[in-house]
């Protein structure tokens, strides 16, 4: 559901997703020149966003640290699982992809009121040097992605993001540098 918060600014038009039916990222491309996607769907709203592979794996890693610091709580009343629950592995490919836009700032945080992974994503802005003030004479509604998941599909979200993020191109195991599929011109310093 998108719906638009008022500001002293400018309206936002939020994209929502409470409980979504699949929250996944993805990849489209070849190993060197993929592009990230985090992509939301519930029932027919879609909305894909892309991101750079470093967010993506930020993302998996933070959702795993916030996860493992609920279990370690003291009297925890969450139920939160080590691993990911069979039921919940997504390995499908992304559903067609409209990128709606690319996230610059995000947020992660928790809901204990819901027991829910609260990610918030925002759009790449074009910033005034001189004022340090977002641009706004493009006349576009700003917006933002607002996804809240139950922890069995946050963990369910980390694994896969990982996988995807490590099924780029191999390191080279001299210099640490990706291997592209055309070769590689490895620049070690001589000994």
């Amino acid at each position: 559901m998108s719906h638009v918060c008022q500001n002293t600014r400018m309206p936002t038009r939020v994209h929502e997703f409470v409980w979504p039916d699949r929250a996944v990222i993805g990849t489209i491309g070849v190993p060197g020149a993929r592009t990230f996607y985090l992509q939301v769907r519930t029932g027919k709203q879609l909305v894909s966003i892309a991101l750079e592979k470093q967010q993506s794996a930020q993302l998996a890693e933070k959702i795993d640290e916030i996860l493992d610091e609920l279990i370690t709580l003291e009297g925890n009343p969450f139920s939160i699982p080590t691993g990911t629950p069979i039921e919940l592995v997504d390995n499908d490919q992304l559903d067609a992809v409209d990128e709606q836009f690319r996230a610059g700032a995000m947020t992660l945080g928790w809901d204990p009121t819901t027991a829910q992974v609260v990610i918030e994503a925002y759009p790449v802005t074009e910033v005034d040097a001189e004022e340090d003030q977002p641009l706004e004479d493009s006349g576009e509604v700003p917006e933002m992605l607002l996804v809240r998941m139950p922890v069995g599909s946050a963990r369910a979200f980390a694994k896969r993001t990982r996988e995807v993020v490590g099924a780029g191109r191999p390191a080279c195991p001299l210099c640490g540098y990706p291997v592209d599929p055309d070769g590689h011109a490895c620049t070690l310093p001589e000994a």
